[in-house]
This record gives C-alpha cells, structure tokens and sequence, in this order.
C-alpha cells in the first residue's frame, strides 16, 4: 500500500499554516502512513484534512501539549517498527524515502538517522563539546553515506522504535527546543547510534523565522519562541550540567537582551523589543525555578 509499510510519519501542529502544512503531506503522501498531531481541539481542521488526504489520520490533544509531548503522544498511537518524526515546515525530495528505504530493507543498526539540508543557514547534526573525546562508542558505519554525529535536528528524525524501551521519548518539561538535544544525549549515553545521512535531504523552512504559523498569528507567535528558546537552553544546561553551570551559560544572554529590550522599548521597535522581552523572560523564570508555563493567548 505505502512505499514503505513499516514507516509511520508523525507531524505535530498548531495554529499552523495551513499552505506550508499542504506542501509537507503533499511531499510524504504514498510513501508511508502520516499521523497529524494537532495541539488543539480544533475539529475543523480534523475534518477538513482527513477529508483532503483520506489516507492521513488526525488525532486532536484537546490542549497545545508542545513538540516534545506532541510527538511522544504521536509515537504512542504508532504500530510500525520506524517513525519519522517530521515538522511541518519540511518539505520531502522526490528520492528522499527510496533513500531512506534502503536503510531499513538492509536492517542498518540505528536509534536514530537525520538528513542534510539543502540550505547552509544551520546544521543539520553536529558534536556534543563535552562528548568530543568519548567517541570510542560511535563505530563507523560501513555506509560511507552516514555520518557519525551526536545530534540531529528535530524537524526531521527517523526513529528506530525497536531501540526504545518506551515511545516516550521526549523530555515533557521541555515545552518548545531543545529536545531533540536533550534526547541525543541520552541515546548516546546507553550506547545507541546517531547518523547523519548524506542521501537524504529536505528543504525546512524553520529558518524563515514564523513561516511556520498561521500570519495572524505571528507577533504572538515570536514572543513564544524566544520565551521558550531561552528558557529551553537553561533548562538544558541545568538538567545535562548543573544549576550554576546553566547560570554560567546564561548570564550574558540574559544582561545582553535586557539592555537591547531596553533599547528598543525607547527607539520604538516593537517587534525587536518583543523578541528582547520574551528573551529576558524565558531565563528569569527558570532562573526562578518555574516551569515551562508561557503559552500563546489565542482562540
């Protein structure tokens, strides 16, 4: 029926464009199952897409959950072997899963398998600074095309679900970045293995800022990310490190937007000033101790 029967797809949304969500189905459609996961209780949207795409299937949290409890839901309701677990801002090339096939008709030993990107803007996978010397783990693969790395980019994971004990993959206290990271890290403590694939490739339109969401949306919507941005880093950096390690990393950040949030509340830039704010917010509530609380105030 699918070009690969044991791949789920799993794309957590809302208040999502809905042109750009289009164009990643459009992309995925025929080659394996795809799960929407919509952060809302938005029926609509569930009618009107399971009614474009019969084949796709949307299940609706009741409550904007986040990427990382999103996606653990989405895996929850998964019954095949794999998952991709894919924003929905990403747009799938035309040889993207024949690629991506090969590595699982040939059994590739894998917890996890990344893509390149097209764009240069950010990368696609990377090392743990701390980890550089403790590599003896990561063997090489006999596939020149796979790339021993640490971390991939979470807006698009191929997931081994066999190499899980569990589907809850994600570290639920992160509500918006750094989770990706986060679960990394512990693959790679437990021994696991992570590649970067040079034969898959995707555009992601992330990088453009609030493409992602719905236009009328996006002032609300920066605020949001840089809230979370800043207060996902502490967090990152106190679970993985320490409290004052975190403090370290952050102190600077944090003196660097209050004096450009500053700046641009008296120049009037409202839409610097906002991502300044939501900055110096984000860090003051996990310097505080509270917890990933900030959501968007919209119907």
């Amino acid at each position: 029926m699918y070009l690969i029967d044991q791949l789920t797809v799993v794309i957590v949304t809302y208040k999502t464009n809905k042109q750009i969500l289009d164009e990643c189905i459009k992309s995925i459609l025929g080659k394996a199952k795809i799960l929407v996961i919509e952060n809302s209780s938005n029926k609509e949207f569930k009618l009107n897409f399971e009614k474009s795409y019969p084949d796709l299937k949307v299940f609706l949290t009741n409550s904007n959950l986040g990427y990382g409890a999103g996606n653990n839901k989405g895996l929850s309701l998964v019954n095949t072997k794999y998952a991709l677990i894919s924003n929905p801002d990403v747009i799938y090339e035309e040889d993207f899963f024949i690629n991506l096939k090969t590595y699982i008709d040939d059994k590739t030993d894998f917890n996890i398998i990344g893509p390149v990107y097209r764009s240069n803007d950010y990368a696609s996978h990377g090392f743990f600074e701390d980890l550089k010397e403790n590599n003896s783990h990561l063997d090489n693969s006999n596939k020149q095309d796979l790339i021993n790395t640490h971390w991939i980019v979470g807006c698009t994971m191929l997931i081994n679900l066999e190499k899980f004990e569990n589907k809850k993959l994600f570290d639920e206290n992160f509500f918006l970045f750094f989770e990706e990271f986060d679960l990394c890290r512990r693959v790679l403590k437990n021994g696991g293995k992570i590649y970067a694939s040079k034969k898959l490739y995707v555009k992601h339109l992330g990088h453009k800022g609030s493409a992602i969401v719905d236009p009328k949306y996006e002032k609300e919507s920066n605020f949001l990310r840089s809230w979370h941005w800043m207060w996902s880093s502490f967090y990152y950096y106190e679970k993985n490190f320490s409290y004052l390690y975190a403090i370290k990393c952050m102190y600077g950040k944090f003196f660097r937007s209050l004096i450009k949030m500053i700046y641009y509340r008296i120049f009037y830039d409202s839409g610097k000033f906002t991502m300044y704010y939501g900055r110096v917010c984000g860090i003051w509530n996990r310097l505080l101790g509270k917890k990933s609380w900030y959501r968007l105030k919209i119907n």
